[in-house]
């Protein structure tokens, strides 16, 4: 039977289960991708598990989130990163070297392999013809450890593409069309498989731009073939021994189909704060800015700064607008400089900032409280950026330009100059001066803990009863960042989780810690809306939680990968069968689930609750498989897979 790319990444990478929609598969896992927001973790997960060296063919942790050293904790995050890199076998990219996602794709990415990273962008891979998923450290930890990636088969949608791009659209209106259409949980359990003749229009970075934000859609990854514009990118890099091709069968079909014609799409744009909440450039036009933000993983090419720089070379920045510029890679940064586009960054009024993550993940760059910012990022939720009465747009490079020039969000199609016209360099300056590769032998390498790294907590089994209070009821679309906020002030604490908890559910509920506290670890309940936990795969979300005493989030339906973190820290996660059972319930309420150990673990997919408050009782669903089940009885994935060592 002819198959496309999706099944083919799959089917070679299979070691349990069918490929059958909904079905439980697992499969092995080449490389991972590990960053230092959600990293320590993972490097303390290996600790605890005794792992001796990387079992993949190749992990990569990278710095680039946590870059401000305002104090210690960042400093000495990093050395004990690169410390347990040597120990364990894993290649380090330090401070400064760039962003995680395009610098494994330039250095490390090839096509038909499997990628498992923790962070929700690890998606943006797919571009090159690999299967790349974000998912918590934990699995993570557990992939470098050699064991398999457990996952539902996904529903596989053939996104059909046509024609070309007009001027002044690009592969970020792409996404955004796609986001128009899907908003951010049309995508859940999905996987996205581009093709047709549109792609011949479609550079490897474009693709990029695209597949990473297939993340927003809550989409299980994106793919792209490996064609001739992959291979033209990996020679560029100097990597072409790398290219394989692997394309669809003809005759190969899909589970669902949808088309679009890229001739057909104009400038658009994400309003907050919401990546789906998205409307043409034209509807907001005229609205005043003060600042634009060029960068991020999701539009991290050469080509995405230097038609900034083209635009700038006919206007120079508006006196009222803040232009700063997030270089994505220490590699771009060089070829920048070279071309000369820097120079005219710089000199037309462009603030230049270290090569990270930077304002995408609220690590400076914070916009004036209720002014607007555009920025070139994948996400806008509220807070995100440092500021908490934000007003953050999305949208293209070509849009954040034009209101750069002009000092209002502006249709770039209405700017009185022509669409420059950029070519990408046949081959490109190469920097590794900062990529460390493993050492030979770690056995005899220390780990380097400064005071601010902690052990992980002792998770304990689940009772054969669950009863506590409901201690905060959210509407729909809560996000990690609102669950555990990132940030300058919060993520420094991203390896002490006794530290970091205290920041939970902060930007909802000032009072939470306070009232989970006061219970001294003892059970209680977060109740959530449609969508609980979209966003980042930072598993803290779900960790620290369970470290004030949450063992079960009760919502109408989960992000993919916060439901599984809930999972892999002993967490059930459980849905709304009536959505007036979740209307019924309010924050304080006495919760009792008389049997959860044994409902759980009977397979009818049924738990029973007491609402003692409301004197109601009503049945919810959970959809774990028989694995998740016994690590939610364990206490946790990590004890389980003591266990079966063990064993």
């Amino acid at each position: 039977m002819p198959q496309n790319v999706t099944q083919k990444l799959i089917a070679s990478h299979l070691v349990e289960g069918t490929m059958v929609v909904d079905e439980a598969i697992a499969l092995k896992i080449d490389q991972t991708l590990t960053q230092d927001a959600t990293g320590t973790m993972v490097m303390l997960e290996l600790e605890a598990m005794g792992l001796d060296r990387a079992r993949t063919e190749v992990s990569v942790q990278y710095v680039d989130h946590n870059l401000l050293q305002t104090d210690f904790k960042n400093a000495d995050d990093h050395l004990f990163l690169q410390s347990a890199c040597r120990r364990f076998g894993i290649w380090y990219s330090r401070p400064g070297n760039g962003v995680s996602h395009p610098v494994h794709m330039e250095h490390f990415g090839r096509p038909g392999r499997t990628l498992l990273g923790s962070d929700s962008h690890t998606c943006a891979a797919g571009s090159m013809g690999m299967l790349a998923i974000g998912a918590g450290g934990l699995e993570v930890a557990l992939a470098i450890a050699g064991e398999p990636f457990h996952v539902r088969m996904p529903r596989i949608v053939g996104v059909h593409l046509t024609g070309r791009l007009p001027d002044w659209v690009s592969a970020k209106d792409v996404i955004l069309e796609m986001l128009r259409r899907f908003d951010v949980s049309g995508g859940v359990d999905k996987i996205f498989e581009y093709h047709g003749d549109g792609l011949q229009g479609l550079s490897a970075m474009d693709r990029h731009v695209i597949a990473n934000m297939g993340a927003e859609l809550g989409a299980t990854t994106s793919v792209f073939p490996s064609d001739g514009a992959v291979k033209e990118f990996l020679v560029s890099r100097g990597r072409g021994e790398a290219w394989v091709e692997l394309v669809a069968d003809p005759g190969a079909s899909y589970d669902e189909e949808v088309e679009i014609d890229l001739a057909s799409l104009v400038p658009l744009i994400a309003c907050p704060s919401s990546p789906g909440n998205v409307v043409p450039v034209s509807e907001v036009a005229g609205l005043p800015v003060h600042q634009c933000v060029i960068g991020s993983s999701a539009n991290p090419g050469l080509r995405d700064f230097a038609i900034v720089a083209m635009m700038l070379e006919q206007r120079g920045v508006h006196a009222d607008v803040s232009l700063d510029v997030n270089p994505t890679s220490r590699q771009i940064l060089e070829n920048l400089s070279a071309l000369g586009y820097l120079g005219t960054l710089i000199h037309r009024g462009a603030r230049i900032h270290q090569a990270g993550c930077g304002g995408c993940i609220g690590m400076g760059e914070a916009p004036a409280t209720e002014s607007i910012s555009l920025r070139t990022m994948p996400r806008n939720f509220p807070g995100r950026s440092g500021t908490q009465e934000d007003k953050v747009y999305l949208c293209s490079p070509e849009t954040a330009a034009a209101a750069a020039i002009t000092g209002v969000i502006t249709d770039p199609r209405s700017l009185d100059f022509a669409y420059p016209r950029f070519q990408e360099p046949e081959h490109y300056i190469l920097n590794t001066e900062a990529l460390a590769p493993p050492a030979e032998d770690g056995r005899l390498v220390a780990l380097i803990k400064g005071p601010n790294i902690a052990s992980l907590p002792e998770l304990d089994p689940l009772p054969e009863t669950l009863a506590g209070p409901v201690l905060i009821k959210t509407g729909d679309n809560v996000s990690t960042d609102e669950i555990m906020p990132a940030g300058a002030k919060v993520l420094p604490l991203r390896s002490n989780i006794p530290a970091i908890a205290r920041f939970t559910f902060h930007q909802l509920d000032e009072d939470y810690y306070d009232r989970a506290m006061m219970r001294h670890g003892a059970p209680s309940f977060i109740v959530g809306g449609l969508n609980y936990g979209q966003g980042s795969s930072r598993e803290h979300a779900a960790l620290a939680p369970r470290y004030l005493g949450v063992r079960a989030v009760l919502a109408k339906s989960f992000a993919r990968i916060h439901w599984q973190n809930l999972c892999n820290f002993g967490i059930v996660p459980l849905t709304f069968e009536q959505d007036a059972d979740y209307d019924a319930i309010q924050c304080g309420d006495q919760l009792t689930m008389p049997k959860i150990n044994e409902e759980i673990r009977s397979g009818d997919c049924l738990v029973t609750v007491c609402n003692s408050t409301q004197g109601t009782t009503f049945t919810m669903r959970h959809a774990m498989t028989a694995r998740q089940v016994r690590m939610i009885i364990e206490g946790s994935i990590l004890k389980m897979s003591r266990a079966e060592r063990r064993e």
